[in-house]
């Protein structure tokens, strides 16, 4: 059997951030003026008036103080509340796979690997600026690959799975080397007039690259020793925006047509999921969860993350054995797993095991679990 290893990693984030503070004052203001226009309805009890946010609240909920964004100043204008970004002409990069192209150039730097050594480009990201040309096609063609690309996505767990089809393509002899890319968009698919999730979503953009241990000339090997995809589904997390929209005008702006979800039930519901197939599939490969060097975990919500680790390495395991990263991030959704795995993969000796786990909407989970060479 062919062993495939993890030989580079790369991370792309926009240069501006949205902080917390700056978030909630934009928040406040369109509330204080939704409220004051619809005084006499809300008295009248035809509609209810908006809660403000608050900073306190947005911690406590989720951890995160911080977010990379593209367009600060219509997300932080009260009138618009959008991000905006300019569409480019046919011939041009798009946005997301010259974003896509910064993090797999990276990784591909990481693993002392060239463009023509690669055979293949998957995009796998919870968000598509378009359904077709594939991105994948158009960044392989950028960064003069040949071979083959496509798109594909599973919402937060997107990475993961690319990774598995991945490590299946070049078990299967399709492929030496493919590079996996997750670039997040995700400041465009959030309603920054929804008090409880208009804090969640941040940009970044990552790049795996994925190849036969033998033909790796990487300084950094993580072998990949199995994997574990589960889906279960669920309406709990959704976007019914899509190829359709067009066919119902009158409802082509609605709420529904971003990110929403019922955030409570979410956590109830996919907590002990992950924590099981974390530590069940775990158990099918002789191995404890105590075992485990480290946990990249998916990076939407603190108070996820300290359940599930509390539960796998006890009440009193570190940051540095599941590290944190979304507090500078956001919900970068499909990257935040390999965020924390690119920026906190340090400190391993050969032989230590590693998790890279990440989950969301379906519900979906993809699991991986990795030994330093």
């Amino acid at each position: 059997m062919t062993d495939v290893v993890i030989s580079g990693t790369g991370l792309h984030h926009p240069e501006e951030t949205i902080s917390n503070d700056e978030l909630v004052k934009c928040f406040n203001l369109y509330v204080t003026k939704f409220n004051k226009e619809n005084a006499d309805k809300i008295t009248a009890g035809e509609l209810e008036a908006l809660r403000e946010s608050d900073v306190g609240f947005i911690e406590k909920a989720s951890g995160i103080k911080s977010r990379y964004a593209r367009d600060v100043a219509n997300v932080l204008n009260p009138d618009v509340m959008k991000q905006f970004l300019t569409e480019r002409a046919d011939d041009e990069l798009c946005i997301q796979a010259e974003a896509g192209v910064i993090a797999a150039k990276q990784a591909l730097k990481n693993a002392n690997k060239d463009p023509s050594e690669v055979d293949a480009v998957i995009v796998s990201c919870s968000h598509k600026q378009r359904d077709y040309p594939s991105l994948a096609i158009e960044i392989q063609d950028a960064l003069g690959i040949e071979g083959f690309g496509f798109d594909m996505g599973v919402a937060c767990s997107s990475a993961t799975f690319g990774l598995q089809t991945a490590i299946d393509s070049i078990k299967a002899g399709h492929a030496r080397a493919i590079l996996v890319v997750t670039p997040e968009i995700g400041l465009s698919q959030i309603n920054f007039r929804d008090r409880d999730s208009h804090f969640i979503f941040g940009e970044a953009d990552t790049a795996v690259l994925v190849e036969r241990a033998d033909v790796s000339k990487s300084d950094c090997q993580f072998k990949v020793l199995n994997s574990y995809l589960k889906t279960d589904y669920s309406n709990n997390i959704r976007n019914n925006s899509g190829a359709y929209i067009r066919c119902s005008p009158e409802t082509m702006d609605a709420p529904d047509k971003v990110f929403y979800q019922e955030g409570r039930k979410v956590f109830k519901e996919v907590t002990p999921m992950v924590i099981k197939a974390i530590s069940g599939w775990l158990a099918k490969n002789d191995f404890k969860s105590t075992d485990v060097k480290r946990y990249w975990l998916h990076q939407a919500n603190s108070n996820m993350n300290r359940v599930i680790s509390e539960k796998l390495l006890g009440k009193d395991y570190t940051a540095d054995q599941a590290p944190i990263v979304l507090d500078e991030f956001g919900n970068s959704a499909g990257a935040g797993s390999i965020i924390a795995f690119h920026r906190h993969h340090d400190g391993f000796e050969a032989g230590d095991i590693g998790v890279i786990c990440s989950f969301g909407a379906g519900y979906s989970i993809g699991c991986l679990i990795i030994e330093k060479l």
